[in-house]
């Protein structure tokens, strides 16, 4: 055999063994993929498994939430419901993901989603039922069995899911053993050539290569998906190695220290960051100090808070590393202090509110005994007897001095019923303007600014007029020396910036009242408590401190928003914000009419009033007036009359809170629902949610206040029957704001 034989046959052999070594090679690398696609379909599986097991549990979570808020009515109870109920829908979402594959599943899955989507209205209309209506409302939902209809359903199509996917799992893991057991034998035979080929040795190397090669490529990429994941935290985030040194930031961590961007470089000690900083001597971050020697429970973070100099309130979080490093968490917690402050002071305006609103519906009664009796005896005794009439007038002016006191209480406690209307501001400031200048004296100058095209407001006329005389006057205290008082109107976006910055308001178009004065201002702690009842900076005896209060309740009531701007020696500013008026007719303001004599009839009124002296003032007013009078104490006791006299009573006057299972409302309906034909006029003198709701009145309600005068009840009572008030034109709005001269 020549030598060029022998090496053609070596060449040839060698040829051989590499196409065998490329075969084997071919085949393993091909069976080694099918075998990690096998595994990562495994793996599939296990999290569309995961994922209906979470979704069942879910379910279960939000019915164990719902059933614990019916049981106990706490909202406590509710916290598993809502966090189990947006579960629901984001793991809907994910197997929706998960099975795109699975046509099958997909279906089961588009069948499943309305019976969940019903069964978690279901729930929500239970929660809805017992938070409004009470237990039993909600029981009777439960009892319809429709959310355990739906929870079988539910659980049936998620079995059938399960079972579905278990298959196909087992189905992979069987198809995935036998391609393992394939890679064995092939990389067993590889490994066998190997030893006979010495060139393997090569190829080997060169797979190690490209594996190091795709490390790096997969730590470059991780890398820098943790930065960008950093980058969008809300959080500002630092890591910091066991030198102390920066090593990983975020752009939040920037923004919120207000570091600038040339410090921030990988090495920069934390001591510098302390510095930096630093603000009047109080440092915002821990001193180094403080993390060597500080107590550190192992494993748990270090938390404190800082309040930056411009009111940021900031939470640090420090959380140790088991290199000796550590992380630095920075929230920006100034919304939730901001919405921390607005619920503590809403909480305590409440409070006060609920107590002045009792207060009035007592004094409310007492004045109008006093009231009514004051009006009786001087319409008995006539003008014979001048020094007894102006002795009653005096009485009957402080009567209504304590009326209107009662009805400033009821306006900070938002309990006075509304009647809200389009008020075009343009047509009723002017006409208010000549009257402030007769009511605040010479020695104030009166100013009035408007602003073309300008909205028109959604309000009470006659409450809006109050609340600018209430400011008015206040501007008049703040000047005792003389001033000038400015009255500006215009429109103003009040924009979701600003709402997130006042937790109170809502975005939206306001028709803008700002009433301004040149006074002795205020400080901001006196502002702080500006609006609170009866807190007032005047003099003992010149002020009740319901006059801000008043003008608050009002603009709260109407969904306003009211702002206070002041400055020591630099004056005050007061800007009413009201919801501005779409779709609706405007209405300026008008002087009512006083009717030249008392209407008077013979109809049949039942007086139903649970206060006895009431009750004997009102029937003594009307039988004066020529009514025929039937009266009763309660709703039951009315009932009864009525159901004696049903054919002759005409008018139905009673009291809105009554004592008893029988409410002032529930008798009215009653007795129209047996006699169309009876009119009905309410009387209260602190309103409730029978007839007004969102401080409405509701439509088609007759209301007299009380305290009222013979006069308003005779009137009310005569428009309640039909009858026609004779009237002339008169200024019935303007009240007298001093008593009359004299002992």
């Amino acid at each position: 055999m020549t030598k060029h034989l022998v090496a053609r046959a070596n060449l040839l052999v060698f040829a051989v063994l590499l196409g065998i070594l490329a075969l084997v090679g071919g085949v393993t690398w091909e069976r080694l993929g099918a075998s990690r696609e096998a595994r990562e379909w495994s793996q599939h599986s296990y999290r569309v498994l995961a994922a209906m097991k979470d979704l069942a549990i879910a379910l279960r979570d939000a019915e164990t939430g719902q059933r614990g808020f019916l049981l106990t009515g706490k909202d406590d109870y509710l916290t598993p419901y809502n966090e189990a109920r947006d579960r629901v829908g984001l793991l809907q979402g994910e197997l929706q993901k998960l099975t795109a594959d699975n046509p099958a599943q997909q279906t089961r899955l588009r069948d499943l989603s309305p019976v969940i989507q019903h069964k978690l209205e279901e729930l929500a209309q239970t929660v809805h039922a017992r938070r409004e209506n009470g237990l039993d409302a909600a029981l009777r939902i439960v009892n319809t069995d429709a959310g355990r209809a739906y929870t079988k359903q539910a659980e049936a199509g998620l079995e059938a899911m399960l079972v579905e996917e278990q298959v196909l799992l087992d189905t992979r893991l069987a198809q995935n053993d036998a391609r393992a057991a394939w890679v064995r034998g092939l990389v067993l035979g590889g490994a066998l050539l190997a030893v006979l080929i010495l060139l393997v040795a090569a190829r080997l190397l060169n797979q190690a290569w490209s594996r190091s090669h795709k490390v790096e490529a997969e730590q470059r990429t991780l890398a820098l998906r943790l930065q960008v994941s950093l980058d969008s935290l809300s959080q500002g985030v630092a890591v910091f190695g066991p030198d102390r040194g920066v090593t990983n930031w975020n752009h939040c961590f920037q923004a919120l220290l207000d570091i600038p961007k040339a410090m921030l470089r990988p090495g920069t000690p934390y001591a510098a960051f302390v510095e930096h900083t630093a603000e009047a001597g109080r440092p915002a971050l821990e001193m180094e100090d403080q993390i060597r020697h500080g107590r550190n429970v192992p494993g748990e973070p270090v938390v404190y808070e800082r309040v930056r100099a411009d009111e940021h309130h900031l939470e640090l979080r420090r959380t140790p590393m088991p290199d000796g490093g550590f992380v630095l968490t920075v929230t920006d917690m100034t919304k939730r202090a901001q919405a921390e402050g607005v619920l503590r002071e809403a909480q305590k305006m409440q409070a006060i509110g609920q107590l002045t609103g009792g207060i009035a519906h007592d004094f409310n009664n007492l004045l109008q005994v006093i009231l009514g009796n004051l009006e009786f005896v001087r319409s008995k005794i006539g003008d014979g007897d001048a020094r007894l009439q102006t002795r009653i007038e005096r009485a009957a002016w402080a009567a209504q001095r304590g009326a209107t006191l009662t009805g400033q209480l009821l306006a900070f406690a938002r309990k006075q019923p509304l009647a809200p209307a389009a008020i075009d501001l343009a047509a009723t400031m002017p006409d208010l303007v000549p009257l402030l200048r007769r009511t605040l004296g010479e020695h104030i100058e009166v100013r009035y600014v408007e602003s073309a095209g300008l909205w028109p407001a959604m309000a009470d006329p006659a409450q809006l007029e109050s609340a600018v005389l209430n400011l008015a006057l206040n501007a008049r205290d703040a000047m005792p020396g003389g001033g000038r008082l400015t009255i500006e109107i215009g429109n103003k976006v009040l924009d979701e910036h600003y709402a997130r910055d006042h937790a109170e308001v809502t975005a939206g178009d306001y028709a803008m009242l700002a009433v301004s004065d040149t006074g002795h201002g205020m400080t901001p702690d006196v502002i702080k408590r500006v609006f609170e009842p009866f807190f007032t900076t005047k003099p003992d005896g010149k002020g009740t401190g319901l006059g801000l209060a008043m003008v608050f309740g009002f603009v709260k009531q109407s969904g306003g928003h009211v702002k206070i701007y002041s400055e020591p020696g630099e004056g005050t500013t007061v800007k009413i914000y009201l919801p501005r008026a779409v779709g609706a007719v405007t209405v300026a303001g008008q002087r009512s009419a006083v009717p030249v004599e008392l209407p008077r009839g013979n109809a049949t009124v039942l007086v139903v009033e649970d206060e006895p002296a009431v009750r004997e003032i009102a029937c003594a007013i009307l039988s004066d007036l020529g009514y025929r009078i039937l009266e009763a104490a309660d709703g039951d006791e009315a009932l009864r009359v009525f159901g004696a006299n049903a054919a002759g009573i005409d008018l139905l006057l009673t009291d809105v809170v009554l004592p008893g299972k029988v409410r002032g409302r529930e008798l009215s309906e009653r007795i129209v629902a047996i006699r169309p034909d009876v009119k009905v006029l309410y009387m209260s003198g602190y309103t409730e949610n029978s007839i007004v709701h969102h401080g409405r009145l509701d439509d088609g309600v007759r209301l007299i206040g009380k305290p009222f005068k013979r006069e308003q009840l005779a009137i009310k009572v005569a428009e309640a029957l039909g009858h026609a008030v004779p009237s002339v034109a008169g200024d019935g709005n303007v009240v007298s704001l001093r008593p009359r001269n004299g002992s």
